[in-house]
């Protein structure tokens, strides 16, 4: 029997205003990078959302340093997720005495880090951690064929129009609004 020791140490962030969907955009390019990578990626995103994520990464590597003593350069982030939070409603006043309602969506965060240093003496202590490497090896290589979720998708109905540019004004080559 293994016994598990709590390896992973977490920072949650509820109630960030902000779309989860915005949100996921950033976490799906720090997820399984390492600690200072990650900081250099959030630093440079143009996203909104990069600034609470940068907070909770940032808070994430201080427990981590605080509760197991670990070194931030050891730390990789090994569980990102975006989950949706209430949505504030409010009332904005229209015209003619109406109301428009204003829903305002928030986000739960949640950033997991783990300690590479703790696994580097056994190779078969965390099965999270070897899952992607076996999952790797399995794979067959990759065909040129297109697959097939591809063959089903159909043109949008705006490129099927035709639409052609006119090279020329007409109204300035001596044409319609010729005044002498």
């Amino acid at each position: 029997m293994i016994k598990k020791n709590k390896t992973k140490i977490y920072a949650l962030g509820q109630h960030i205003s902000m779309s989860a969907h915005k949100a996921r955009r950033v976490i799906d390019q720090i997820r399984g990078r390492s600690y200072e990578e990650t900081l250099m990626i959030l630093e440079l995103m143009p996203y909104r959302a990069s600034y609470s994520i940068f907070k909770l990464v940032y808070s994430a590597a201080a427990n981590a340093s605080d509760n197991m003593g670990s070194d931030e350069t050891n730390l990789i982030i090994c569980k990102a997720e975006v989950n949706e939070g209430t949505s504030v409603k409010k009332l904005k006043p229209r015209a003619r005495g109406r109301s428009y309602p204003i829903k305002r969506p928030t986000c739960h965060i949640t950033i997991g880090v783990k300690d590479i240093s703790l696994y580097e003496g056994s190779f078969f202590v965390d099965p999270y951690i070897n899952k992607d490497y076996f999952a790797s090896l399995k794979k067959s290589s990759y065909s040129l064929q297109k697959p097939s979720y591809l063959l089903k998708i159909k043109k949008p109905r705006w490129k099927k129009r035709y639409t052609d540019m006119i090279a020329e004004n007409v109204y300035s080559n001596g044409g319609l609004w010729d005044k002498k």
